[in-house]
């Protein structure tokens, strides 16, 4: 197997099933040594096995690619750190983390309890964090001692984490600061030749085709299947290729065939009095810089 990621080596956390397992194979296909995280939970995080990570292991390995399982959690210290540790004892080196895994907790927000918000936050937020921070400080040694890095960490984000959605705000919630975790990402590690950029995929998995149904079903005519997972993958792949070098700080919307750059919070309309405004002042300035503002993405489900 080869391709544009030969000899790279790849973490994948969560790729036991849905996304994870698509951007796991199509590494693989493209020449990358993959290790394949997953602890094998359901979709809200209870349970465990890791046959699903042994799974994709396994069709790589059947396919002439190489590949290893970890079964640690990732929004573990240890875990984490363990991670990083086996994809570099296993195959010498490390050039991307692709932070995948994630559990959803739906609920409208009243309804939310403290349990499920720091569920999410966990899974998703810290998740993303620590993978990435072991592997930022492998990069950042090796880079102090003059030695030529090309290091890729890929975060997961989503539409829902962009623009809201309802009935998940927890779960909008952590995928809005793992995009903004992904720009300082890329502020600060450029300069060890780490790029850093987010995805917000929309394809069927466990996650999407219970909450989404109407929208993920597979096409019954032959047609092309737009929310299939595999579709996400390419980009994914390129992203954690040396040919990606030129491109950070990014949150790419990916969807079918579609790939488009997502643009977040910048700064609009401004006024400026010179002193201190008024409480009466504030109402008709807001209201004439509302008229000048960018209508706001609609929150998906309104």
């Amino acid at each position: 197997m080869s391709g544009i990621c030969d000899g790279r080596v790849v973490i994948v956390t969560g790729a036991g099933r849905g996304l994870g397992r698509a951007h796991a194979l199509a590494f693989a296909a493209e020449g990358a040594k993959v290790v394949v995280n997953d602890i094998g939970a359901e979709a809200d995080g209870s349970g465990g096995s890791l046959t699903p990570a042994q799974e994709v292991v396994d069709e790589i390995m059947a396919a002439g690619g190489e590949a290893v399982v970890n079964g640690d959690d990732v929004s573990t210290v240890d875990g984490a750190e363990r991670l990083v540790g086996m994809a570099i004892e296993n195959f010498g080196d490390l050039h991307v983390v692709l932070n995948n895994a994630g559990i959803v907790r739906d609920r409208m927000f009243a309804n939310a309890t403290a349990d499920e918000w720091d569920a999410v936050m966990q899974v998703h937020l810290k998740g993303h964090f620590l993978p990435a921070k072991f592997a930022a400080m492998y990069w950042r040694d090796r880079s102090k001692a003059g030695e030529a890095v090309s290091g890729r960490i890929i975060n997961t984000s989503s539409g829902a984490g962009l623009m809201g959605s309802i009935a998940q705000a927890a779960y909008s919630a952590a995928k809005g600061g793992i995009a903004s975790l992904t720009l300082v990402q890329a502020a600060e590690l450029g300069r060890y030749g780490v790029t850093a950029n987010a995805l917000a995929p929309s394809a069927r998995t466990r996650m999407t085709e219970e909450a989404f149904a109407d929208m993920m079903a597979a096409p019954t005519d032959g047609s092309f299947d737009a929310m299939a997972a595999e579709n996400v993958s390419p980009a994914v792949v390129w992203l954690g290729s040396e040919q990606s070098g030129h491109v950070t700080g990014r949150v790419f919307e990916l969807e079918g065939g579609k790939i488009t750059i997502a643009q977040g919070w910048m700064h609009g309309p401004s006024f400026d009095k010179g002193a201190r405004l008024e409480p009466a002042e504030v109402g008709p300035i807001v209201d004439d810089l509302l008229r000048e503002a960018a209508q706001p993405t609609p929150v998906y489900g309104t």
